[in-house]
C-alpha cells in the first residue's frame, strides 16, 4: 500500500480549477471533494458542471456498486431516488452523448471515470468512482476527475448484491452535488 501511495504521489496530476461536492445519504454519509480535470476531459467537464449547476445530480443513487471495483452514479433520468429504481443505470439526460476524451491517465484508486454504453462516444451523465485500481479500464473510458477527500465516504456507500453490482433496496444516493472553483 505505501509503494501505492508513493507512486500515486510521483505521478503528475492535470491542472484543476472546477471541483464537485457530494453529499452522500444512506448507509454511507458524508462528503466527496472531486477536482475535475478540465485540461484531460473538457467537454465531459462541462457536461457534469452544467447538470451539477441545474441541480439534475441531487437525489441520484449509487445504481451499481461492485466491491473491489468501483462505485457508479449519475442516471439523471432514471435513477432519482423515489423513482422506478428499475431502469436505474439505463438513462442519460436530455443533453447530447459525448465524443470520448480519453488519455493516459490511470484509472486508480479514487479516479472519477465517464461511464458509456459499448460505443466509445456515448458517455453522457452517468460517472463512477474507483474503489481499486482498474487497469483494463486504461484508454478505454475518459477519466475526468479525482477524489482529493472523502475517500472514506466512497468506501463506505452501500454494495450492490444483485446482476452485474445493481445495488438491491435502498441505495445510496447523492443528496446534493456542488460546483466548486
Amino acid at each position: 500500500m505505501r509503494k501505492l501511495v508513493l507512486a500515486l504521489a510521483l505521478l503528475p496530476l492535470p491542472a484543476f480549477a472546477t471541483g464537485l461536492e457530494i453529499d452522500v445519504a444512506g448507509e454511507a454519509n458524508g462528503t466527496i471533494t472531486v477536482d475535475l480535470f478540465e485540461d484531460v476531459a473538457p467537454n465531459h467537464v462541462a457536461q457534469i458542471t452544467a447538470l451539477a449547476e441545474e441541480g439534475a445530480y441531487d437525489g441520484v443513487v449509487f445504481h451499481r456498486v461492485i466491491d473491489g471495483f468501483m462505485a457508479q452514479t449519475g442516471d439523471v433520468e432514471f435513477g432519482k431516488m423515489g423513482g422506478d429504481m428499475s431502469m436505474a443505470g439505463r438513462g442519460g439526460s436530455d443533453r447530447p452523448d459525448i465524443k470520448a476524451e480519453f488519455s493516459d491517465l490511470p484509472f486508480e484508486r479514487g479516479v472519477v471515470g465517464m461511464a458509456r454504453s459499448q460505443s466509445p462516444d456515448s458517455a453522457n451523465s452517468q460517472f463512477f468512482i474507483m474503489f481499486e485500481p482498474g487497469p483494463f479500464l486504461n484508454g478505454q473510458y475518459t477519466v475526468v476527475g479525482s477524489v482529493t477527500d472523502g475517500m472514506d465516504v466512497v468506501d463506505a456507500i452501500k454494495r450492490g448484491t444483485g446482476p452485474n453490482g445493481a445495488v438491491v433496496g435502498e441505495p445510496d444516493r447523492m443528496e446534493a452535488v456542488r460546483v466548486t472553483e
